[in-house]
Formats: C-alpha cells, sequence, structure tokens
C-alpha cells in the first residue's frame, strides 16, 4: 500500500487549515500591512520547492507556498470582513480614515 497520497492530503489539508486563523490574527494585529511578509515567505517556500530532492517535502513546500500566496488575497478580503462587521475590529490600531467602519450587516 501507497500511503504518500493520503498523507500529503493530509498536511495539504492541515497547512491550508492553518492559513485561516493566521490571516484573520495578521489583519486585527497588523492590518493589511503585513502582506509582504506573506509574500517574502511564499517566494522562499518556492524556492525550497525547487531545491530540495524529496518529492514529498517539494509537494509539501509548494503547498505551503501556494497558500501563503493566496492568504495575501484573503487578507485584503478579511478587511472587508471587517468593514461590515463580520469579524471583530481591532480598537487599538489607528485608522486612516474613521468613515472605513460601517456596520452593514449581511444579507
Amino acid at each position: 500500500m501507497n500511503y504518500h497520497g493520503i498523507l500529503l492530503g493530509l498536511a495539504t489539508f492541515l497547512l491550508i487549515g492553518l492559513f485561516h486563523p493566521l490571516v484573520i490574527k495578521g489583519e486585527y494585529h497588523f492590518g493589511t500591512k503585513c502582506w509582504p511578509l506573506f509574500l517574502l515567505t511564499g517566494v522562499a517556500g518556492s524556492i525550497g520547492s525547487l531545491l530540495v530532492e524529496s518529492t514529498d517535502l517539494s509537494v509539501l513546500l509548494g503547498v505551503f507556498s501556494f497558500s501563503c500566496f493566496w492568504s495575501i488575497l484573503e487578507l485584503f478580503q478579511q478587511r472587508e470582513r471587517v468593514r461590515k462587521g463580520w469579524f471583530p475590529d481591532n480598537p487599538q490600531r489607528k485608522r486612516k480614515n474613521p468613515s472605513q467602519k460601517t456596520t452593514d450587516t449581511p444579507r
């Protein structure tokens, strides 16, 4: 029996699941200013994926790096979800435009 596919699938599921709270916490504490960190980490993961010899590790680094890239988009979408009131806003973070936060209710 070959368990590589199942184990890589599970690791992919866990990696993607890890990035959801990272995006939420990142936007809460830093706003969208942390997107370059996701970009640099994703580029580093992509380079690592190209350089390692192990196929399994290369696949996991590829999934990791593209999860970082996808998190950039999610970070900006999270900002909109906060603006709509679907997620809490960080009251300690200063906003450039105070009218940026609205209390729209989801439809």
